[in-house]
């Protein structure tokens, strides 16, 4: 560990004469005891200074010196060493002057150690650049802190959340470096700002029963510079240690994963629920996946069994259709209960063993039938407050492996009627692995010719012309037209459902009003295609079955109201490189049978 001596800083400051050998400034002192104090900021662009800076100041020309000096960065380590000496520390941890971060393997054990630096440190000051007032902000204000849900900053940047929690004792700053709370004080506040509870913020983490899920949740609305950092600044949370590979994107949150899942025996790992619904890896991508999260705890073993029989009995799963009185008091149902239970205690050290290979996540899970393909997975873990359940996931059984995917229970206290059963599943977490992705070609100018124009794409922007889906996430993107007066609105849906593309076509039944969103037109139609997308893949297997011949053509449409148009979408054979697809309005010939109608036609 490279620590600034505090005095030498500062001396060189007053007398340029002193300090013209790095060890002056910087010195390595290893894993000896040592009182020091660190450093947590938010970093600014073109402004910090480097340690190779710090430690060549004093051999560099005047005009290079001189514009080092002047940066807000060097200011900040000045005034930070003021404050150390202020509280007689000799010693001062910055991270941008105090890592060589020309060496790969230094950035990694620091990276690696980070947390345990924060820990030890007897003292750290939190400087907070955007914060003017004396006085820590206590109530949210959008105004003043636009860009960071209405706190400051430094509550918004992933690294600041380890060096909120592992500190005992944490000092704010404002601007002025003017102190404005510590953290034993501010506690109740800081836990309106970042969902992290009173006694971790005040106690620290060890010895609480916190969920994996749970921490995860305090990182969801954070932000990082380089995707990879969104991982490794919760390795010293979570205790484990990975190396470092920058350039492999969100790859790198999901080696986090796995990491956990060797460490812990937590099933809130798997209760993440993303913005948009999506199949494929049974892990998250992305911390805010875990954004509702914050109230999840562990089902030890030990009590998971009487959960499940709270949870079978309260969804009254495999119960005869009777009262609730009668329910409770079935023989059958009463003996098949208590049997649950023991077989759940019977398998306790089975469901706190998880194993990770290339055939996936192996775990046991009770699992309840929906289908012979899907399946709802029940965890150990439930969400606290006044009526807590088990938190439940929905996976489906497909020639590549165990998914985890959302599907369609529109009635699922009718139809889900047996009993769980505990099986080992290996559950996918490379989304890389069997992965197909295929290319849609669309072809929309025949729209124009009647004054509709395209709009945009529904839940992200994608090209106009192509988009390209993959076999294992079930994608799906939404492409809104309008006419020109914005009355009739149509969207058509291109889809990936396991393996099988297909394309549809909506019209919006709304009445228009002043104001028309076409995204929240595109949302309607998203959600609405999402969930009959196993319907809309299926069709279009049969359709392709049924005429096998390489000329057939296929078409759907659906008749925009209050218009006298009709939208189409048109497309080939399923091709072995991509699809294509064109679209097109033409004049409603006045027999038009609805959205959901499908013809097909013959070119030679």
């Amino acid at each position: 560990m490279k620590l600034l001596h505090v005095e030498d800083v500062l001396k060189r400051k007053e007398d340029i004469q002193r300090a013209e050998v790095e060890n002056d400034v910087i010195k390595e002192l290893g894993d000896e005891p040592v009182r020091y104090a660190i450093l947590s900021h938010r970093w600014e662009n073109g402004s910090e200074v480097a340690y190779e800076e710090m430690i060549g100041l004093m051999k560099m020309d005047e005009l290079k010196k001189n514009e080092v000096w002047e940066r807000s960065g060097y200011q900040k380590i000045i005034k930070c060493c003021e404050q150390a000496k202020k509280d007689d520390f000799e010693w001062l941890w910055i991270d941008t002057c105090c890592i060589d971060k020309r060496s790969s393997a230094e950035l990694s054990e620091a990276i690696n150690s980070m947390y345990r630096w924060y820990q030890g440190a007897q003292v750290c000051y939190a400087y907070l650049n955007d914060v003017t007032e004396s006085t820590f902000p206590s109530e949210r204000n959008n105004r003043t802190y636009e860009g960071s849900y209405g706190w400051p900053e430094w509550f918004m940047r992933g690294w600041t959340l380890q060096e909120l929690i592992a500190p005992k004792r944490l000092e704010f700053f404002n601007e002025d470096w003017a102190p404005i709370g510590n953290k034993q004080h501010l506690a109740p506040v800081l836990e309106v700002i970042t969902g992290i509870p009173h006694d971790v913020l005040t106690d620290g983490p060890v010895g609480k029963r916190l969920s994996v899920a749970q921490v995860m949740s305090w990182a969801a609305d954070r932000r990082t510079t380089r995707v990879e950092d969104r991982a490794y600044s919760l390795m010293g949370l979570f205790e484990v240690n990975m190396p470092m590979v920058y350039g492999e994107g969100k790859k790198a949150f999901r080696r986090l994963q796995l990491e956990i899942i060797r460490e812990f025996n937590d099933h809130s790992i798997f209760a993440w629920d993303a913005d948009m619904p999506r199949t494929g890896s049974v892990l998250a991508d992305h911390p805010s996946d875990f954004g509702g999260c914050g109230h999840i705890r562990k089902v030890e073993p030990k009590e998971f069994g009487d959960k499940l029989v709270e949870y079978v009995t309260r969804c009254r799963l495999n119960a005869p259709q009777h009262n609730s009185w009668k329910i409770l008091t079935y023989p059958i149902h009463r003996c098949r209960l208590a049997w649950l239970r023991w077989r759940a205690r019977a398998l306790s050290q089975q469901l706190r063993t998880f194993t990770v290979g290339n055939a996936g996540i192996q775990v046991c899970l009770p699992v309840v039938p929906y289908s012979p393909s899907h399946f709802r997975a029940i965890l150990a873990c439930n969400t606290y407050g006044p009526h807590p359940d088990l938190v439940t996931i929905d996976i489906t059984f497909s020639g590549f492996g165990i998914y985890r995917g959302p599907i369609n229970f529109d009635n699922i206290r009718k139809t889900l009627k047996v009993y769980p059963e505990f099986k080992t599943l290996h559950l996918t977490h490379n989304q890389d692995v069997n992965e197909k992705r295929r290319k849609f070609t669309l072809d929309d100018k025949h729209a124009s010719y009647h004054g509709f124009a395209y709009h945009g794409t529904y839940p992200h922007q994608s090209a106009r012309d192509a988009v390209t889906l993959s076999s294992l996430t079930d994608g799906l993107v939404v492409i809104v037209y309008s006419d020109k007066d914005a009355r009739s609105y149509f969207a058509v849906g291109l889809g990936y459902y396991f393996g099988q593309g297909w394309v549809h076509i909506v019209s919006d039944e709304h009445i228009p009003t002043q104001e028309v969103d076409w995204a929240g037109f595109g949302r309607r139609a998203y959600g609405q295609m999402w969930r009959a997308r196993a319907e809309h893949a299926q069709n279009m297997f049969k359709r392709g079955r049924a005429h096998s011949s390489r000329n057939a053509h296929f078409i759907k449409h659906a008749h925009l109201p209050r218009s006298i148009w009709d939208a189409r979408v048109v497309w080939g054979r399923w091709e072995a490189d991509n699809f294509r697809i064109m679209v097109d309005v033409v004049q409603c010939p006045g027999c038009c049978g609805g959205p959901w109608e499908i013809s097909t036609t013959f070119v030679e």
